[in-house]
This record gives structure tokens, C-alpha cells and sequence, in this order.
């Protein structure tokens, strides 16, 4: 009995029932449509969000877990201190000594070099190997062998040698970019100064782009300043940044007391690049040549010749049979004396290279050394009798000291 009058309220009700779950669905609809849908696909995220973020000795950082200490690794753009970069590179780092022509057991130098390759080839500078062949290599664990020169260049100071090592004897260094340097950063020196073999000396890239004189008429252009010390002994060695990486090959060092204290040259990594392959294959490089000589416009030269400005470069000698001479270019007929100085008061200037500006002589010396080999074209930009002139030339090779 009282199912039946259960089953009868249900019937009676069911209508209302259906209304109200009606407007229960109704209500959802409108809510679900007030609300802002979520995108179909979510925008691409930026490089910078794909990477992990660089550590570098500012940004190295670490995170404290309970009474834990976690520090991240470094990676492979991290900062080294000087003794992380001297420990990863010692092994690639030779002493060279060189024996004197007819003198038994006489030594005339000894200099540094360090390992390119597992063929056994070895940098070093031109002028610590001469043109002798008698010359020794000594490792850091004391294995001495002997050595050939492969090639050498005076121009750049760079020489090339070869032993005779297996490979697994042999530790190449990594060859950095000496373009990314800047003034101001750290770096470190290593070498065998006074014959103290593994030395390690610190400092920061002082300037960049100098102008090394040499013993030969032709200067060393695009060189490295720094305020490591580069001492006797230290030729030849490589200079690194704090990533561990040769950016450059230590050469000379410039002192007013003639003393051993001083400014310290290298040549970059960028020329050896260049270099050093065509040592290793053709035993020389050939490098490109305008065939001119020029100086700097100074104030008072400036003034004298009524020239605008003192950028440029002033040409006193156009070699005969030479690019420049090919090209027409012309030192003039007139001469004056400035400051003691005769100089032609007509001859071209240039002031542009394939459309970068020219302030003076390394700026073209650069420009060739980086960018240009013998047979190509390039553009001078030269100003003559007032008046702006573009000359085209085929660029020459530099004859032979």
C-alpha cells in the first residue's frame, strides 16, 4: 500500500521535477559562458626561456635545502678561477729549447709553445725558433723529444713545429675567439719564464688592435695589450681566457726601463686561425698586400695641407709595379715641410676600406689582416683634390723580407 502511494506522489510530481533540473542546466550554461575559454595552444616560448640560465662567476649561486648546501654545477659558459684554468691546460703547455748552431750543448734560447692537435703540432713564435732545426721539446712530465719546424712567418711572429708523440700522449688546447675579448678582462699567462717551466702569471686585457713594431719594415697588427707579466721565456706560450681557452699567443714584452717589468703583447687567436693552417700545409702564408706607405694625419699636418679633419691616412710611397701603383693611386709632386718632416702636399688619402672608415694606418692593417687574402678585390675610398674618389684594386702578396 504504501509503495503504491510512493510510485502515485512521483507521478504526480514528475513534471516539476523535469522544470527544475531544466533550470539547473540552464544556470550552468550561462555560467560556462561567462567564463573566458583557456587558449587553444599556448604561445611558442621565447630562446631565453628554452635555455638554462648561464652561470658565470657573478651569477654562480646556491641553494640552501634544510642544513644542505646545493651548488649547481658549472657549465659549460662558467667562469674558472686562474687555478682551473691552469689545471686544464698544463698538460698542453711545452718548454722549447733551442740549440746553437755549431756549439755542442749549447743552448741559445729557451721559449714556450703549447699543443694544437693529435698530429703533434705545436705553436710557437717565429722569432724563438729562427732558422735553426735543432730544436727540443720537454712535456710536463718530463719527456723530451725532438722537434721540425713546419713552417714559420715573420710577419705575424707565428711558427708552427711537429714532434713525433701517440696521440694519447698529446693534449690540444681549445682555440677561443680572440674577437670576444674585451678591455678589462681577465686573463692568464702560462709559460716557462727564465726557464721556471709551468709558470702562471694573471692579469686583464689592457687594450686591443695595437700596432707592434718589428725588426722588419712591416708592423704586427691587431695585437693583444696586457698587464700579465710576459717575460723572457714566456714566447711563445698561450694566453687564455678564464673559460680556459688560448685567445692569443704571448710575444713580446715593451719596457721603458729596459727592465722586466712592462706591457705585454700577444697575437690574437684570430690571426693564428689564419695562419697556422697554411703553415701546416704550404709551410708559409702569404699575406695580403696594398703596396703603399702612409701616415697618420696629424693636427698640424692637417692644417698645413688643409685637410679636413685628421682622420686618414697620407700616403709618402706608392711601391712601383705594387697593387696601389696598378690602381692609380698617387703620392703627387709637391712637397712641404712640416715639423721637420717633407711630406707631399698632394698626394692621396685614404679614408675608407670597403666601406669602413679609416682613422689611420691600423685600421686598414687590421681590416686586411681579419678579412682579406691575396687575389681579392677591395674598394679604397680616397680623397684627392678635394674630392672623394672610390678606387678598386687587386690586393697583392706582401714580398718576402
Amino acid at each position: 500500500m504504501q509503495t503504491r502511494y510512493s510510485q502515485s506522489i512521483v507521478r504526480g510530481h514528475l513534471p516539476l521535477l523535469l522544470l527544475v533540473v531544466l533550470l539547473i542546466l540552464l544556470v550552468s550554461y550561462e555560467s560556462f559562458q561567462q567564463t573566458e575559454p583557456p587558449p587553444l595552444s599556448s604561445p611558442p616560448l621565447a630562446p631565453s626561456e628554452l635555455e638554462a640560465p648561464r652561470l658565470t662567476k657573478e651569477s654562480h649561486t646556491t641553494t640552501i635545502v634544510g642544513e644542505n648546501v646545493i651548488t649547481p654545477p658549472k657549465t659549460q659558459q662558467s667562469l674558472l678561477d686562474a687555478t682551473e684554468v691552469f689545471n686544464r691546460v698544463e698538460r698542453s703547455v711545452v718548454s722549447i729549447q733551442i740549440q746553437e748552431e755549431g756549439l755542442l750543448g749549447g743552448s741559445r734560447g729557451q721559449a714556450s709553445g703549447f699543443v694544437i692537435d693529435k698530429e703533434g703540432h705545436i705553436v710557437t713564435n717565429s722569432h724563438v725558433v729562427g732558422e735553426t732545426d735543432d730544436i727540443e721539446i720537454t712535456f710536463l712530465d718530463g719527456t723530451i723529444v725532438k722537434a721540425t719546424l713546419v713552417g714559420r712567418d715573420k710577419f705575424s711572429d707565428l711558427a708552427v713545429l711537429k714532434v713525433d708523440m701517440p696521440t694519447d700522449e698529446l693534449f690540444p688546447v681549445t682555440i677561443g675567439d680572440s674577437l670576444s675579448i674585451q678591455v678589462g678582462e681577465p686573463i692568464v699567462a702560462i709559460g716557462n719564464p727564465f726557464g721556471f717551466g709551468g709558470s702562471l702569471t694573471a692579469g686583464i686585457v689592457s687594450q686591443l688592435d695595437r700596432l707592434l713594431p718589428s725588426s722588419n719594415r712591416f708592423s704586427i697588427p691587431d695585437i693583444i695589450q696586457v698587464d700579465a707579466a710576459i717575460n723572457p721565456g714566456n714566447s711563445g706560450g698561450p694566453l687564455l681566457n678564464m673559460r680556459g681557452e688560448v685567445i692569443g699567443v704571448n710575444t713580446a714584452l715593451v719596457s721603458g726601463s729596459g727592465s722586466f717589468s712592462g706591457v705585454g703583447f700577444a697575437v690574437p687567436a684570430n690571426t693564428m686561425k689564419r695562419v697556422v693552417p697554411s703553415l701546416i700545409n704550404d709551410g708559409v702564408y702569404r699575406h695580403p698586400w696594398l703596396g703603399i706607405a702612409g701616415i697618420d694625419i696629424l693636427p698640424g699636418i692637417a692644417e698645413a695641407l688643409a685637410l679636413e679633419g685628421t682622420k686618414g691616412v697620407l700616403l709618402i710611397e706608392v711601391f712601383s709595379g705594387g697593387p696601389a701603383d696598378q690602381a692609380g693611386l698617387r703620392v703627387g709632386t709637391s712637397i712641404v715641410t712640416i715639423d721637420g718632416q717633407n711630406l707631399p702636399s698632394d698626394a692621396d688619402v685614404i679614408v675608407g676600406i670597403d666601406g669602413h672608415q679609416v682613422r689611420k694606418i691600423e685600421d686598414i692593417l687590421v681590416y686586411l689582416q681579419r678579412n682579406k687574402s691575396v687575389g681579392d678585390i677591395t674598394n679604397l675610398e680616397v680623397r684627392r683634390d678635394g674630392s672623394l674618389h672610390d678606387i678598386p684594386l687587386v690586393l697583392g702578396e706582401r714580398p718576402p723580407l
